[in-house]
């Protein structure tokens, strides 16, 4: 297969996988509705005389998972779980705990275009001019015995039924510990590939992607664009023998069952086939690099393969243009396995020029305005963390990026992610939209992920 792994791995670095500026601005539009809901209740309560109080709330799905990718209608979805005692819904349908979750909502979001949407397994939330929606899937929570340990959780659907809260990311987590984060990698081709076409409608689920994903993955290879090829590849053959995708866990309850489910599978098969056909070329002896960039423009339908297509035509394209920088920049989930499940934010404080040390957004709020929310050069700025439900973690890990034509030019981008203790300390140097990331790991996984951004400029 003709070796396009360089452009392949910048492919899926720079446009399929989520920038962590907006990752952590899905975190922050899941926390601000988490507590939209919590105020919510509160005012429902009041109302009504009962009361409802969210006893969990858990990251759920894609974003739990790490295997958002980059969608030009920015159709992001965030999967949050919320959890009730049991006991405080005093038998409470499904239908009807999930109208008073809407409820709750609706008076804390009457600034949205729509109201909050009471669909079969959720209440969604959409961001109708950002393209985000927010599912809240619902739970109730019980134990069968006062002494046991752990509780049974129920999930609000056309029925209480149970379902293990914790149990599908928990088992992804297994699985990229097994097989590597190549698989995480291929999942998120895989969803790159099904959003490729807006006619493309009727595509499968993002979770059953990843199951089948997970099901045939090729551990046979080491290069990006073979390991994606053949799982693809394996996948056309397991619908082609049968469409049917169990659960990996709930008792490997069914997820293909509705005449639109088999649908969607026939169609991903059935694209996913023509166009793996069109790849053809990368297997001829006499391939060439324009050859194998055409076809893999193809079968992604994407600017980056066609302007890449396009600089070679022009031979305008340049290897030492195209690295003028030594880019060092590392990523967390190449180094732990990624399981999103606690919150942590990141303590900014600034200093320096005749200004006290003071919290970062104060001082933009409050002094920036009129260096157009930047921080001059020569300030100090430390950073610790700073609130966290996890419960414990065994190291902080810290990212400082230096991000933008400065930091390029400077050769100085660095991105690097080091073990640093509690509190670090940096000065603004030069210009930037910068950021610093810190990672709590515990048990060798990454469990957290907080962000500060540091935007650098000039009085």
């Amino acid at each position: 297969m003709f070796d396009c792994s360089a452009e392949f791995n910048k492919f899926y670095r720079t446009e399929v996988v989520l920038p962590e500026t907006e990752q952590n601005e899905l975190r922050e539009k899941r926390k601000l509705n988490i507590k939209r809901l919590k105020e919510g209740l509160i005012e429902y309560e009041a109302d009504k005389g009962k009361k409802y109080r969210v006893a969990e709330d858990r990251i759920q799905g894609s974003m739990a998972m790490h295997t958002t990718v980059q969608n030009d209608k920015n159709d992001y979805d965030i999967d949050v779980g919320i959890v009730f005692e049991s006991s405080n819904l005093n038998d409470l349908g499904p239908l009807a705990t999930r109208n008073m979750v809407a409820d709750a909502l609706e008076r804390k979001t009457k600034q949205f275009a729509q109201a909050p949407e009471v669909k079969t397994s959720c209440v969604r939330l959409k961001y109708v001019s950002k393209g985000y929606h927010v599912d809240f899937a619902v739970f109730k929570r019980y134990k069968e015995n006062l002494e046991d340990n752990d509780y049974i959780y129920e999930h609000s659907g056309a029925e209480w039924s149970i379902r293990d809260l914790k149990a599908l990311e928990e088992w992804f987590n297994e699985e990229i510990k097994n097989k590597g984060d190549g698989l995480r990698k291929v999942i998120r081709l895989s969803k790159m590939f099904c959003k490729s076409r807006e006619s493309w409608k009727n595509m499968p689920s993002g979770l059953i992607q990843t199951v089948l994903c997970d099901e045939n993955f090729v551990t046979d290879y080491s290069r990006l664009d073979e390991l994606f090829y053949y799982t693809m590849q394996a996948i056309v053959n397991r619908i082609s023998n049968s469409a049917d995708v169990a659960a990996p866990v709930d008792n490997g309850r069914a997820l293909v069952t509705r005449e639109i489910d088999y649908q969607r599978m026939n169609n991903w098969k059935n694209r996913l086939e023509f166009k793996l056909k069109e790849l053809d070329i990368l297997f001829e002896p006499n391939c060439t690099h324009n050859e194998a960039i055409k076809a893999w423009n193809k079968f992604f339908n994407h600017s980056y393969w066609a302007n890449l297509e396009s600089t070679i035509v022009s031979e305008s394209f340049s290897i030492s243009k195209s690295q003028r920088f030594t880019n060092t920049e590392e990523f967390i989930e190449d180094l732990y396995p990624v399981y999103e499940q606690y919150d942590v934010t990141i303590d900014c404080k600034v200093t320096g020029n005749g200004f006290s040390s003071m919290p970062i957004l104060h001082y933009l709020d409050t002094y920036a305005p009129r260096f157009k929310r930047f921080i001059p050069y020569n300030f100090s700025v430390k950073c610790r963390i700073g609130y966290t439900n996890c419960p414990s973690y065994d190291k902080i890990l810290w990212k400082v990026l230096n991000v933008g034509a400065e930091a390029e030019r400077r050769n100085d981008v660095r991105g690097q992610i080091q073990n640093r203790g509690k509190e670090i300390t940096e000065n603004s140097k030069f210009f930037g939209p910068h950021y610093i990331e810190c990672y709590l790991i515990k048990n060798g996984i990454c469990v957290a992920i907080g962000h500060v951004d540091v935007p650098i400029g000039v009085e």
